[in-house]
């Protein structure tokens, strides 16, 4: 059992930390590659370009194009909220780094409401939280909405000094609890979700909304 257990340890080994080396030593002059998590263009009025996409002005079909079309769209709510609607990749890639990726669209909630009474299927995902699928007649709607935020899930486990030097020294850091903490660039619209208990959480939205992102943090 415990040669088992070690061969695979080593095979996650080998799958994995070729992906945290190219994170942690990444030469922009030596590998041309575009769409990496940390390479985030703040542009001329103030909007922030990444992943080739722009929050607050791209669109999920505009992510699509981007991502592919294995884009799975749904609306996930929890209790007594509307919910948002969601472009959901299980695996994308971006540059040379893969991870879960979630989009949300920037929908009113009376639409929202609207497609969630249209929606064929409603499924619980974990413990309250609740999941409806759009009616084949509500994803136009849905891809043609603007992208609000863009949650980026890294398949391999990052720690703080890649973290840092990557993305540089954050603006504000919130700890919310003994292994949680939020590194800020608002500048950016850039939210780093350091968990030493679990994954880290990249979360992007337009720098001038970058202060409803920050809000219920400095309330934990």
């Amino acid at each position: 059992m415990k040669i088992a257990i070690a061969i695979i340890l080593l095979a996650l080994a080998i799958l994995v930390g070729p992906v945290v080396w190219q994170f942690a030593h990444f030469d922009p002059k030596a590998v041309p590659t575009s769409g990496l998590p940390w390479q985030v263009e703040v542009l001329p009025g103030g909007e922030a370009k990444v992943f080739d996409l722009i929050p607050g002005r791209s669109t999920l079909a505009e992510a699509r194009t981007r991502f592919g079309a294995e884009m799975q769209l749904a609306i996930v709510a929890e209790p007594n909220e509307a919910g948002n609607v969601e472009g959901y990749y299980e695996q994308a890639t971006a540059g040379f780094v893969a991870g879960k990726l979630i989009i949300t669209a920037d929908l009113p909630k009376d639409i929202i409401e609207g497609m969630r009474e249209r929606a064929p299927k409603t499924e619980y995902m974990q413990s309250t939280t609740r999941k409806a699928t759009l009616a084949e007649a509500d994803k136009a709607a849905a891809l043609a909405a603007p992208i609000r935020a863009m949650s980026f899930v890294p398949s391999a486990q990052l720690d703080e000094a890649v973290i840092l030097e990557r993305f540089g020294q954050p603006a504000e850091r919130i700890r919310v609890n003994d292994h949680v903490e939020h590194l800020l660039y608002p500048a950016k619209g850039l939210d780093v979700v350091l968990d030493t208990q679990g994954k880290e959480l990249l979360q992007y939205v337009a720098p001038a909304r970058f202060d409803a992102l920050r809000a219920p943090l400095k309330k934990m």
